[in-house]
């Protein structure tokens, strides 16, 4: 019999059999199916990391990669697989987490730093090995510190279009989101896109550098540009799209089917002409700004959102490669309207808190709430508010 004061929530990989918590997922067959892959593209290790195409710090369930790989249900983290080895870094915030979630196939790695990632794939990688990753997945500068960490070491960085989670994932990936993407009404936004695009525009011509375009990839970005929303990501407003807006053109890559007959009619009401959106598939970003990077043109971006996919698209000679775009920088600065929007949202939302208060002080007493109902009445008390869409992240509830 365990001794009293063994934690039996967490795994124990030192006995034989492995003891593992009912929160553990068996991931053998998960990983057999993507080392199957690595071999098919010889790659020796694959690095996964817990982010999407945009940089978001929240994802949906179809990007949450490393959740299907590993168990890990964590929002920060990084997985490296090779041939007979897998490790899972992390922060300090979810060690415990991974104990309870991982099995025993996994190393669970407490110095989530790229040299620590780096140092682990020099000893698990033979040099001459292929290091492989999704440079879609990747930001700039991550990618950049991967390449240092593996700098004439004999281990070469591969990038890989085709993400061999997914192809392990199979059929089992959840599929898109198919919600509809809405217009955010005009009193709501203080002004309109229209004015939004002219603003752009006049910031690239006042820029030393003249560029002929802007790229844009944070989903917040476009979101705030066109005054759309949508719901693909759990908490926050916003919907898979990119944006390339030129001097004179406007590429919108979404799915077009789900945008809702007054985005579709707001956004085609300036055709033809220089405000006049045009709406190209979501997968056609890639092909798109290849064919534009071959002219005499100067692509300007963030790089804070920014992959490492799409920016080696572009020749160094014609980019503009900044922190944050100028979308990012204009969306920072809230007009008089906007202001007081957010001033009433904080009243709305101080009437719940002040609602939910008053409802502890009377029912805690009785010893019938405890931190998860809690969290389900103070929910239940925004919803009751005008104009809510739901709180921006979940309720984060404790006692004593």
């Amino acid at each position: 019999p365990q001794a009293p004061s063994t934690r039996n929530d967490i795994r124990d990989c030192s006995v034989d059999p492995p003891y593992l918590p009912p929160t553990a997922t068996n991931t053998t067959a998960r990983l057999a199916a993507l080392r199957g892959t690595m071999r098919t593209r010889g790659a020796h290790a694959y690095i996964v990391p817990s982010t999407d195409a945009h940089m978001s710090e929240y994802i949906s369930k179809r990007d949450a990669r490393l959740g299907w790989l590993t168990g890990f249900t964590g929002s920060a983290g990084t997985a490296v697989v090779t041939q007979d080895k897998a490790a899972l870094w992390t922060d300090s915030r979810y060690w415990t987490q991974a104990e309870r979630e991982l099995d025993c196939n996994w190393e669970l790695q407490r110095t989530p730093s790229i040299e620590s990632i780096g140092m682990w794939i020099l000893k698990a990688v033979p040099a001459g090995g292929n290091v492989s990753l999704d440079p879609f997945l990747f930001s700039i500068d991550t990618w950049n510190s991967y390449s240092r960490a593996l700098h004439g070491s004999g281990r070469t960085l591969l990038p890989l279009e085709t993400n061999l989670v997914d192809q392990a994932w199979g059929n089992q990936r959840p599929p898109p989101s198919s919600s509809e993407i809405y217009s955010l009404p005009a009193e709501f936004t203080g002004s309109s896109w229209q004015e939004k695009v002219a603003g752009i525009r006049q910031r690239m011509e006042q820029h030393v550098r003249r560029p002929t375009a802007v790229l844009l990839s944070g989903l917040e970005e476009t979101a705030w540009l066109f005054n759309l929303r949508g719901d693909d990501i759990p908490y926050n407003p916003v919907f898979y799209s990119y944006t390339l807006l030129t001097n004179t053109t406007i590429s919108l890559f979404v799915e077009g089917s789900r945008l809702s007959a007054a985005a579709r009619e707001s956004l085609r009401s300036g055709c033809p002409g220089p405000l006049c959106v045009e709406l190209q598939e979501y997968g056609q970003v890639s092909a798109q700004l290849r064919r534009y990077a071959q002219g005499n043109v100067t692509v300007w971006l963030g790089t804070e959102y920014t992959t490492y996919g799409l920016y080696g698209i572009i020749p160094q000679e014609k980019l503009l490669a900044e922190s944050y775009s100028p979308v990012m920088m204009a969306k920072a600065v809230k007009n008089a309207h906007e202001q007081e929007m957010l001033r009433a949202a904080h009243v709305r939302d101080a009437v719940a808190v002040i609602q939910y208060l008053l409802w502890l002080e009377r029912t805690v007493p009785q010893g019938q709430v405890d931190e998860f109902l809690g969290a389900q009445h103070i929910d239940a008390l925004r919803w009751a508010q005008n104009h809510s869409r739901g709180p921006s992240f979940q309720s984060i509830s404790a006692s004593g």
